[in-house]
């Protein structure tokens, strides 16, 4: 299938944008999360003493057994596959896959132990554990790009004096960077709570309560024995309270977490997008691109464009996700399957947004001169000052005599200078205000732009 028959752009005009998520999050991925946990759990029966039956396996077994998960192939998920059409079930066929391996092989009186005591919700919920325990590494490794260029913007832009715009219209000063590093610390905090989730899963049979494994084995410490498996072998957590189903609530919280980041960015992706069509942002162009078909003139924002509609795609799933999978019927319903495979389609468009916006930054170029002139320009910003120091001196109406001379009318130098000499304030303010312009009337602006570096 080539890029120009396939049903999702991620598949076809995105393809080279999603860096390794299809192995994470593809069929091939899952099956080969599947092999793992059936061969992880086959190693841990066979080295457990209170299964003698297992035997101890030979260090050429445990290396046969090894290289099976290491050295997984393409070609080995397509016979999982073949053998799928004869089973109808995807966990069945991964089993039979590995009986197929261990034929004719010293392992062959032992095949009986893979998948023991295990429901197939136990291999699933751990393989799909271990997909977004990758997948959210590597939506880390690009959501951190992002804020360390943002961060460098941050710092290079901390003094660059700029109008604020709140309800759009003109208002105090602030800086470039100020604004800037607002988005770095917001991503970053929502980053931190991305990591922070613990990835949870089960191997506790049918309905969560070791049945099966205690009939055949009532002397082992069934729990701690599977919560060896699941933390020092897979990298993940063990969860106790299940039923057939591990709940899907941390599932949730990593969704969640990412619709937040997503958001955030998404914010970030419609401010740029506002400069850059006032002009306080100009776009270097690159050779060879076309800005408009018929305006040779144009360098549209189309990064951040881009970026801000592979968001919306991603939340769009993520937001079902998490509603969807933490709700089951009783013990177990099949209505999670088909939806956990959509997990890496919300996955790669939230990495393609990423990296949208990261092109878009890099393109990015202050304008300088639009700036200053649009502060220079506003001088009815400092409204707000002096009716504040008027405030503190205990001048009568100062909000309604400031009001007067600004609201809805033009707003010079001149006109603010003549109405501090108007007025009686201490010769220190007085001096200050006078000496205070748009453009240095950004408060701690710049130190706080620099804290986030």
């Amino acid at each position: 299938m080539s890029e120009l028959t396939a049903l999702s752009p991620l598949d076809g005009r995105y393809a080279s944008k999603i860096g390794n998520l299809n192995e994470i999050f593809s069929e091939y991925g899952l099956i080969r999360c599947r092999v793992t946990v059936e061969a992880q759990w086959f190693l841990a029966l066979c080295a457990e003493q209170g299964i003698p039956e297992a035997r101890s396996l030979t260090d050429d077994e445990t290396s046969l057994i090894k290289g099976i998960i290491e050295n997984f192939t393409t070609e080995d998920a397509q016979r999982v596959k073949d053998i799928e059409r004869t089973t109808n079930h995807d966990v069945k066929a991964v089993e039979y896959f590995l009986k197929e391996k261990f034929a004719v092989t010293t392992l062959e009186p032992l095949v009986e132990f893979l998948h023991f005591a295990c429901t197939s919700e136990d291999i699933n919920n751990l393989s799909h554990a271990m997909q977004l325990r990758d997948g959210r590494l590597a939506m880390i490794d690009a959501q951190e790009a992002v804020i360390d260029a943002l961060a460098e913007m941050a710092s290079e832009s901390k003094d660059v004096a700029m109008l604020a715009r709140t309800h759009g219209q003109t208002a105090s000063p602030t800086t470039v960077g100020k604004e800037l590093a607002v988005f770095v610390d917001r991503l970053e905090q929502q980053t931190d709570k991305l990591a922070a989730v613990e990835i949870l899963g089960k191997l506790n049979g049918a309905v969560g309560n070791f049945n099966a494994h205690l009939s055949a084995y009532p002397d082992i410490d069934w729990p701690e024995f599977t919560r060896k498996i699941i933390e020092d072998k897979l990298g993940l957590e063990q969860n106790m309270f299940t039923t057939q189903i591990e709940p899907h609530d941390y599932m949730a919280e990593i969704f969640h977490a990412m619709m937040r980041w997503n958001t955030i960015l998404l914010d970030f992706d419609r401010d740029i997008w506002t400069y850059i069509s006032m002009a306080y942002f100009g776009q270097r162009t690159i050779k060879g691109e076309v800005g408009s078909s018929t305006m040779p003139h144009k360098v549209n924002p189309i990064d951040f464009e881009n970026s801000e509609g592979n968001l919306g795609m991603a939340n769009a799933i993520f937001g079902h996700l998490a509603s969807k999978l933490p709700v089951s019927r009783m013990q177990r319903d099949l209505t999670d399957s088909t939806v956990l495979r959509n997990m890496g389609t919300a996955f790669g468009y939230s990495l393609i947004a990423c990296n949208s916006t990261l092109k878009g930054i890099s393109k990015l170029k202050i304008n300088h001169e639009k700036i200053a002139a649009d502060l220079d320009n506003a001088w009815e910003v400092l409204a707000e000052p002096i009716q504040t120091v008027m405030r503190k001196v205990g001048i009568d109406e100062p909000y309604e005599k400031l009001k007067a001379i600004t609201r809805g009318q033009k707003v010079t130098q001149e006109t603010i200078s003549d109405f501090l000499e108007t007025l009686e304030l201490p010769e220190n303010d007085k001096k200050r205000l006078l000496n205070m312009t748009p453009a240095s009337y950004t408060g701690i602006a710049s130190e706080i732009a620099n804290s986030t570096t």
